[in-house]
């Protein structure tokens, strides 16, 4: 039975007497009671019985754990309509060329596309190939004939082919599999990344065919592991991937025709329009309102001193401005859903890992640790001592290999303190991942092999699915052979750099970390980035090759990052029942589709914005922070003795893997001996998170903080606690509307204004709404 804190003098439980564990979050007063008794005894709206585990109130199951998620939340119903056919697979190939272009991968710094030349990285929604896709599909249903039109004429032979084109009404699972195509090609790949950072560092144009076979290596091996470890990071309840209930709320609302559907598409609809409608004013017209900040609006006649001290802190509304500390945005295509979606948890832990951050990176900075304050305060960047951009051509020349003259005569680079923090605070996550997921996550793993040693698992929706045949284990191994010898081609005839040994070890480290990392994304909705671990590895095994170390980084960052978007596809696969060897060809080929599209967008991109992208800074509308993260870790990792060994000044940066290993094991001994402290359960506290998130703030636009905070605690604390009906029903198919309606005008706006395919053309600077110069939110120091 879950047990609850005793109520404050207020009548509501503290934040600090959160039942965290694994799914279970916050608890007010209200009792805890069991469900499916009918002699339960009532409480005002309450009841409780003996026979299992779950909280009810008015009457309404509360959705916490992935349990409750897959009884309450997802419908079991398989009408066992067809999922294959012609028609999904033309309408998700035509629709993978926008979904390449518009989406992106599910975790940070992994992306292909238009967001990742923007000042802030989000995970966009796949409601918008959704919806397209539906309306084509339902289209295509009813205007071409069908086979029944033909029965009992003379051309009732063509009956077989008019069935083949098309099958009859447009259904959940054609339409999933149409937009799983689409949305699994939009997964971006390293690989396109370091083609992006060899043309703008590096002087370089990729070939064609290194493109091509480098791109599927990493893409699918990445899938070949994710469907060997399915059975343990996918079937059980508890991996759920937060982020896709919007999308399967969507769906079967769709398709699914109860009167309660009818009014959630209705409030869907209203949505989307309206954030449609409204994006515009944030992202174009009136941007503002991505960063409204009373201290910004009050420093207009400040000294300049006070001026930039109040942007450092403040401003957050341009790229790299500040840490935009109490601004409220209104911009939507960087609040998004996904705290609507993530569960309690994960955001109680996150909040800890901002208020960190922001009196960290402040310390950091007004302390000059690291010479901070020689460098710009946010940035990716890397410095010459004199706070000049790194002449990195003189020291790695054409051979992107170093040069020691060069690089006495240079000098050694430096980062700005927010980005060692990153660096550092990235490894204390990492250690922590291991760490947590063994210590305190050891008997489910235990558990969870037992199960798969036995073929059972206890998740309804994995049972519903066992009338269908199951994917051999054979052809994900055949999978990983092909991406292997992929690869080695890229090593043998590419521009890499990367010794044909360095790239089985980068396969193998990758391969080692993902089912940790998949397990956290499944549990929590979010993971945290392991690439700093692989930059790492990569220095030490290839040092003095900057380029060398963005491919070692690809070949293992690359498997936990596409095998966690890959699992989160096969995820919504089971909970829609769909055949699971229709899934395997649904990822293979979306995967191969989405490439090329990521390869060109991004040259049309850097093509035209590439003095924005390569700007320390950038705007608004366009960053290059994460090309220039990739780039500056890689020279940095490969002057790895020189800057991150026992006499390097950012020797801290390794040391934090082990200091987060060592963390979350005492932290675990801590909660052997006390189990709880307090009101608090020790381990609710998930410290990957929260050194994850104690960074941030460490580039780009921060002015949302407050906002997705703020969005967070009425989604999954006011509206799940005490509404849970209306949280049931509508809270993610409203986080899937409203992600919907600003990523189609911002799609809109990137081509049209915005310069993603040409000159940009920003809005007249009328009315004061945007000041002719300077920072949109008026916080014009530095």
């Amino acid at each position: 039975m879950r047990t609850v804190s005793p109520p404050d003098e207020k009548g509501s439980t503290s934040s600090s007497g959160a039942d965290l564990r694994e799914g279970n979050v916050l608890r007010d007063e209200r009792k805890v009671v069991s469900h499916g008794s009918e002699k339960a005894s009532q409480v005002g709206d309450e009841h409780t019985s003996n026979e299992d585990d779950v909280m009810y109130v008015k009457g309404e199951p509360v959705i916490m754990t992935g349990s409750d998620v897959s009884r309450f939340l997802v419908d079991l119903r398989d009408d066992g309509d067809p999922s294959l056919t012609f028609r999904s697979l033309l309408i998700g190939t035509i629709f993978a060329c926008l979904g390449a272009a518009l989406c992106q991968a599910r975790t940070s710094h992994n992306f292909t596309d238009i967001y990742l030349f923007k000042p802030v990285q989000v995970s966009v929604s796949t409601v918008v190939l959704l919806l397209l896709i539906h309306s084509v599909g339902v289209t295509w249903s009813r205007i071409l004939p069908r086979r029944s039109s033909l029965e009992g004429t003379r051309y009732a032979k063509l009956g077989p082919f008019l069935e083949f084109i098309n099958p009859g009404e447009f259904r959940i699972k054609e339409h999933a599999i149409a937009t799983l195509i689409a949305s699994t090609a939009s997964y971006g790949s390293t690989a396109v990344l370091n083609f992006a950072v060899q043309r703008l560092y590096y002087n370089t144009d990729i070939k064609a065919t290194t493109a091509v076979f480098a791109t599927f290596s990493t893409a699918c091996f990445g899938y070949g592991l994710c469907g060997l470890i399915r059975p343990l990071t996918v079937y059980p309840s508890e991996m759920v991937y937060w982020a896709s209930l919007p999308t399967i709320s969507i769906f079967q609302s769709l398709h699914f025709n109860t009167a309660a559907n009818h009014k959630r598409m209705k409030l869907f609809w209203m949505a989307f329009t309206g954030m449609f409608l409204w994006e515009i004013f944030p992202s174009y017209i009136f941007p503002l309102l991505n960063g409204f900040n009373v201290f910004c609006l009050a420093s207009q006649h400040a000294p300049p001193s006070v001026q930039s001290v109040f942007t450092n802190l403040f401003g957050g509304a341009n790229s790299n401005e500040g840490l935009g500390l109490l601004s409220i945005s209104f911009d939507w295509q960087y609040i998004t859903s996904v705290f609507m979606s993530f569960p309690l948890t994960q955001q109680v832990n996150t909040w800890i890992g901002v208020g960190l951050c922001y009196i960290i990176l402040s310390a950091i900075y007004y302390s000059d640790a690291w010479n901070a304050k020689n460098f710009p305060m946010l940035s990716t960047s890397i410095f010459s001592s004199n706070g000049s951009v790194y002449d990195q051509s003189a020291v790695f020349g054409t051979t992107f290999q170093l040069n020691q003259t060069a690089l006495i005569e240079v000098g050694l680079p430096y980062m700005t303190g927010s980005n060692v923090w990153y660096s550092a605070t990235s490894n204390l996550a990492i250690g922590g991942l291991l760490a947590h997921c063994v210590c305190f996550w050891g008997p489910y793993f235990r558990d969870t092999f037992r199960n798969v040693r036995l073929g059972t698992q206890q998740d309804p929706h994995w049972r519903a699915m066992q009338k269908y045949e199951e994917v051999p284990s054979r052809w994900y191994v055949c999978l990983l052979v092909i991406s292997f010898v992929s690869g080695l081609i890229v090593i043998f005839k590419g521009q890499t750099t990367l010794p044909w040994y360095s790239y089985i070890v980068a396969l193998l480290l990758g391969s080692f970390v993902t089912p940790f990392s998949q397990t956290l994304s499944a549990r929590f909705g979010s993971g945290v980035a392991t690439n700093q671990l692989m930059k790492m590895v990569g220095g030490a095994i290839v040092p003095g090759r900057p380029v060398a170390n963005l491919y070692f980084t690809m070949w293992s960052h690359d498997n936990v990052s596409q095998s966690i978007g890959l699992a989160t596809d096969l995820k919504i696969g089971q909970y829609l029942k769909i055949p699971p060897r229709g899934m395997f060809f649904t990822q293979v080929w979306g995967t191969i589709l989405g490439k090329p599209v990521n390869y060109v967008i991004m040259v049309s991109i850097v093509n035209s914005e590439r003095n924005t992208i390569l700007s320390p800074t950038g705007t608004n509308v366009w960053s290059g922070q994460v090309v220039q993260s990739l780039n500056s870790d890689a020279v940095m990792w490969s002057l790895a003795k020189e800057v991150y060994g026992p006499g390097g000044q950012y020797f801290i940066v390794p040391l934090s893997f082990l200091i987060g290993i060592v963390m979350t094991v005492i932290q675990w001994l801590i909660w052997r001996r006390w189990p709880r402290i307090g009101p608090i359960k020790v381990d609710s506290i998930i410290l990957p998170i929260i050194c994850m998130y104690s960074a941030w703030m460490s580039s780009g636009v921060n002015s949302t903080v407050t906002s997705c905070i703020l969005v967070g605690i009425i989604s999954q604390f006011w509206l799940r606690s005490y509404n849970p009906s209306w949280f049931r029903k509508y809270n993610y198919i409203l986080g899937g509307a409203l992600d919907g309606g600003a990523q189609v005008m911002v799609f809109i706006l990137s081509f049209a204004v915005f310069g993603a395919s040409g000159t940009p053309r920003p809005f007249p600077s009328v009315m004061g709404w945007e000041p002719a110069q300077g920072n949109v939110d008026y916080c014009n120091g530095n």
